[in-house]
């Protein structure tokens, strides 16, 4: 089957740029797919690098921190920014422009002179991608407006995320080891260019708000409490929890969260209306989507300390280790997209988060020092299950929002599985540094994921609409 009748469903779309001119329907979805994967790339594929990019540009230790920090900060606060400037001004224009941020950004990072140079392009860099993502699924919801193609679009932009954040350091072991750290980032470039010239030319232009004004003071909210928040994460992995600055952190967090919720509910034009998390469909979806990301991410973790601490690994051997875990993503993304219109989003985010869970119990019931071939079904389990669901919950969230609030639809749903990447990692690395034993904190990591994987299927199961529900939107 062609891959724009894979995509397409087979139905007629919409005239335009996206439609059924030869294969030129999957053109978007290559678009935004290529964005996606240039972002979720960006946060692994520097782990590897850091410790040679630390010797060539004489960097510190918190020079090191903030290489690969400061990028997931500025991403993970701005996201909402990103979603409400791509529903007032047009989700194309916005991702187009977050793609030729980040391309350039990408660059400079590549031909950094200094540390400090190499962290400030790392910040537009995490910018730019806190403009990409957004808008990616907004576009994609645009570009395919038949349930069952869209379904389709969502799974394989699902995937992405699994397959780059996890070839992330089997790739930057190969470059690191071959051409040298800054290709790193120069591999973005021809990545970007070209997501930027299919975006332009193939994806139709979005619809603009420019009547709604900007809620300056609840995006400043939402960057301060997702900023605060995640770096009270990152700093609980080395310091514990019970930290000062870990607690500040987490209580500035709070209070920043409480300020937006004011904000909203007297604001004229609200960035994420209070109405829209109401929504049992789109809050509940959110939630999933943040347990699963904790499991998954936090798996993904533990498992690069492991195999390179204890068993020894060299980079580019511990990313082919990981390589089960890959493997299946793209595979259960193309067969959960296919199924949907049968089944509803229900039934596959449900049973994807009970395989989730019973992969990382696997891991953990494999004993405190499992020969490695005991470990690929578990990693192969937790793959399949995450994006299994991946497709239902994105649908779901995406749904349940109105198309001139796709973005921040969009946004949210983002945000929630940074806050549950950031939280799985934190909480990885801290019980493998404060356990006695390592192989007891890693089982303990693994049965934690487990548990969030069964809550994630609970809240789906009670959230996530029936085929019914799907069928009638």
């Amino acid at each position: 089957m062609p891959l724009a009748e894979s995509i397409s469903g087979g139905e007629p779309g919409p005239p335009g740029p996206a439609s059924t001119v030869g294969g030129r329907s999957a053109v978007p979805l290559l678009a935004v797919c290529a964005g996606y994967f240039m972002v979720i790339l960006d946060v692994t594929i520097i782990n590897v690098a850091v410790p040679v990019v630390g010797r060539e540009l004489s960097a510190s230790l918190t020079g090191i921190q903030w290489i690969t920090d400061g990028y997931t900060l500025v991403f993970a606060g701005f996201l909402m920014t990103g979603g409400a400037l791509g529903d007032r001004l047009g989700n194309r224009r916005i991702f187009s422009s977050g793609t030729m941020v980040f391309t350039v950004s990408s660059a400079a990072c590549a031909f950094a002179p200094s540390a400090s140079f190499l962290v400030a392009a790392r910040l537009v860099e995490g910018l730019g991608a806190a403009l990409i993502v957004p808008g990616s699924l907004a576009l994609l919801q645009e570009a395919y407006p038949v349930p069952a193609a869209r379904s389709r679009a969502f799974g394989l932009w699902g995937s992405m995320a699994g397959v780059a954040a996890s070839s992330g350091p089997l790739l930057g072991g190969l470059l690191v080891s071959t051409v040298g750290w800054r290709w790193v980032f120069l591999i973005n470039l021809p990545v970007g260019v070209a997501c930027l010239v299919l975006t332009l030319r193939y994806v139709a232009p979005s619809a603009r708000h420019c009547d709604r004004a900007l809620d300056w003071p609840a995006q400043c909210a939402v960057v301060a409490a997702v900023a605060l928040l995640t770096a009270a994460l990152n700093e609980a992995g080395r310091r514990g929890w019970s930290d000062p600055a870990v607690l500040a952190g987490l209580g500035l967090a709070v209070l920043a969260v409480a300020a937006f919720v004011s904000r909203e509910r007297f604001a004229r034009f609200p960035a994420l209306p209070l109405r829209l998390l109401r929504s049992r469909a789109m809050s509940g979806a959110a939630v999933v989507g943040l347990l699963f990301n904790f499991g998954f991410y936090g798996m993904v973790f533990t498992a690069s300390l492991d195999f390179q601490h204890q068993r020894g690994f060299s980079a580019l051997e511990t990313g082919f280790a990981l390589f089960p875990a890959v493997a299946m993503t793209m595979f259960a993304s193309v067969l959960s997209g296919r199924l949907t219109r049968r089944t509803g989003d229900r039934p596959l985010v449900v049973s994807g988060m009970l395989l989730g869970a019973l992969g990382l119990a696997g891991w953990a019931a494999a004993g405190s020092d499992p020969a490695y071939p005991l470990l690929v079904a578990p990693m192969m389990a937790t793959g399949f299950g995450t994006s299994f669901a991946l497709t239902g919950s994105t649908t779901t969230v995406m749904g349940a929002a109105p198309l001139a609030y796709a973005g921040a639809a969009s946004a949210l749903f983002n945000t929630t599985r940074q806050i549950g990447s950031a939280t799985g990692v934190a909480l990885g690395g801290s019980l493998l540094a404060t356990s006695t034993d390592y192989g007891t904190g890693l089982r303990t990591s693994m049965v934690i994921g487990a548990l969030a994987y069964l809550t994630a299927a609970a809240f789906a199961w009670l959230c996530v609409p029936a085929k019914a529900d799907v069928v009638g939107r």
